[in-house]
């Protein structure tokens, strides 16, 4: 089979239908000749850089950026080398559209936008048959799959199979950023049902009627679904995307030992968490080991953040019950105390005793804040303007530098603004973002609000695995990622004035390879990869990396 699972010697309309083989108006004469394609194309003869001028030219007259999204995804469905060159070109600022936040709205309307088939759907009706439906993958080998079951789509919720346009996103950056070859990628959607009374009152909803299974069906749910991926595509890469809280974390307790996997909700969000806050400790000429963190939401990808720097915390010399204490998490209940019999196992790991709260006005985030006066005030709760003046303010006067990372996703739900935050601190806030915001302008000049977006790591995850052969993703591998963000951002910077705290996204490939490396090293000394040189790992990584260019036919 070829990798674009249409066979070579396919001819004329089946070559033009292929994305992966077609070329458009780029075919030569002699091969429009060979191929059956004479009379098909018109006349001219376009070099693939000519076909993206004209591309990016048809992508700015869209106004709206779901129109652009929509025109990005027809021109993937049509000639994925076209996509990609167009994609890599104008990185930044395609992101935004191809991924958050448009693809949040793209997945709300999914059923509404939809035009081509891409992935796979399994629902829980042919849970007897995943390993058959498996075998109907578009291109036989694949290095990395991308699954959500769409039960909390970014901030917004239960989507249903319209979050199938997350696996599809996702996949498009492992590319565009990591480069993984785009036929060796495999989007899933575990169709469970939906529980949003919209999507099943919609007469129009592409995914299953049905309200969600809960319990011991939902777990058999997955279990053939990873059971089918064993027996099918053993050793691929799987990345589980925006399962909800219940499920995300003990999903991934259950298979991180047993398959290639990881969640990028919990960890990758958590690598570019501390990869930010690494050029922040650069930046203020502090510690890690010195900071004191206030995390507003307590959900799957907030405990993993807390995880994730708690590891670079006692590489740094603390005991793992002195890093636990470093953090107090808010949720919508308050602090999480040792009292409270709704916490989880995870959770319960950074509750506090009910004694460190004596004399306290009630628990919520301002007294919190007050009380504890972090050094670092990290929100993933979806609650929007939750960091207010009062909070950020105080922080500013206990706190040379406060370290403020509004994540949380979509921009509407964001618990800061980056302005309202440089103006509450007198441009003191050193901040990363979860999704993109306008420049901040300082000093008389612009300055770019870091982004804490998970492409600065899954991709390179994906190339780092891919090119050092690893058999499972540990800890130490995402938090050698992480620094390497943190390192490439430092040496972005430029030599006076402000910097942000992650690298441009524009410089994201050559990026992704630096990252790759450091996972890469990180897994062999892990003992997860066969033995290699950083030498032999950087060539390996090098040598996967695909760019967007037409093969000879």
């Amino acid at each position: 089979m070829s990798t674009s699972g249409t066979p070579h010697h396919a001819r004329g309309s089946a070559l033009l239908a292929d994305p992966l083989r077609n070329k458009g108006t780029a075919f030569g004469p002699r091969e429009r000749a060979e191929a059956g394609l004479d009379g098909l194309l018109p006349p001219a003869v376009e070099t693939l850089d000519e076909q993206v001028d004209r591309a990016y030219e048809a992508f700015l007259r869209y106004d709206k950026p779901l129109n652009r999204h929509i025109y990005l995804r027809q021109l993937q469905d049509t000639n994925e080398v076209l996509f990609y060159g167009l994609v890599t070109r104008h990185l930044e600022e395609m992101l935004p559209v191809v991924y958050t936040p448009t693809v949040g709205e793209a997945c709300q309307r999914f059923s509404e936008i939809y035009r081509r088939p891409r992935g796979l759907f399994l629902s829980w009706d042919d849970r007897h048959r995943f390993r058959e439906l498996l075998r109907n993958r578009p291109h036989e080998d694949v290095d990395v799959i991308v699954v959500t079951d769409g039960q909390r789509i970014l901030g917004l919720g239960d989507l249903g199979v319209g979050g199938m346009g997350i696996p599809i996103g996702k996949l498009s950056l492992y590319t565009a950023i990591g480069g993984i070859h785009p036929a060796r990628t495999l989007p899933v959607l575990l169709d469970a049902g939906t529980d949003n009374e919209e999507l099943l009152a919609d007469p129009h909803y592409l995914g299953r009627p049905a309200r969600r299974v809960t319990g011991e069906d939902y777990d058999a749910l997955v279990e053939a679904f990873v059971s089918a991926v064993e027996a099918e595509l053993p050793g691929t890469l799987l990345q589980w995307e925006d399962f909800a809280t219940a499920h995300a974390r003990p999903i991934l307790s259950r298979y991180q030992d047993r398959l290639l996997t990881f969640n990028d909700d919990i960890q990758g969000t958590a690598a570019v968490a501390l990869g930010a806050l690494t050029t922040a400790n650069e930046v203020s000429g502090t510690r890690l080991a010195e900071q004191r963190f206030v995390v507003l939401g307590a959900g799957s990808a907030a405990i993993g953040v807390a995880d994730m720097i708690r590891v670079a915390l006692t590489d740094d010399g603390l005991s793992d019950e002195e890093a636990r204490s470093r953090f107090w998490f808010v949720d919508v209940d308050g602090v999480l105390l040792r009292s409270r019999d709704d916490l989880t196992e995870e959770q319960r790991g950074y509750a506090h005793e009910d004694g460190e709260t004596d004399g306290w006005e009630g628990t919520g985030l301002d007294e919190v804040v007050r009380r504890v006066s972090p050094t670092v005030l990290i929100g993933l709760s979806t609650a929007r303007g939750a960091f207010t003046e009062d909070i950020v303010r105080h922080m500013a006067r206990t706190c040379e530098r406060p370290v403020v990372f509004p994540l949380s996703n979509p921009t509407s739900h964001a618990e800061a603004t980056p302005a309202d935050l440089a103006r509450w601190t007198d441009g003191k806030a050193l901040i990363a973002t979860g999704s993109p915001f306008p420049p901040l302008e300082v000093d008389g000049r612009e300055v770019p609000v870091a982004q804490a977006n998970n492409v600065y790591v899954f991709p390179a995850i994906g190339l780092a695995v891919t090119a050092a052969r690893a058999t499972r993703v540990t800890d130490r591998m995402m938090v050698a990622a992480a620094r390497a963000v943190g390192d490439r951002a430092t040496r972005a910077a430029p030599a006076h004035g402000p910097a942000p705290l992650l690298p441009p996204l524009g410089e994201m490939r050559e990026a992704a390879r630096d990252v790759a490396l450091a996972a890469a090293l990180a897994a062999v000394e892990d003992g997860v990869a066969p033995e290699a040189t950083e030498e032999q790992l950087r060539e390996a990584v090098r040598a996967a990396q695909w760019t967007p260019g037409y093969a000879p036919h």
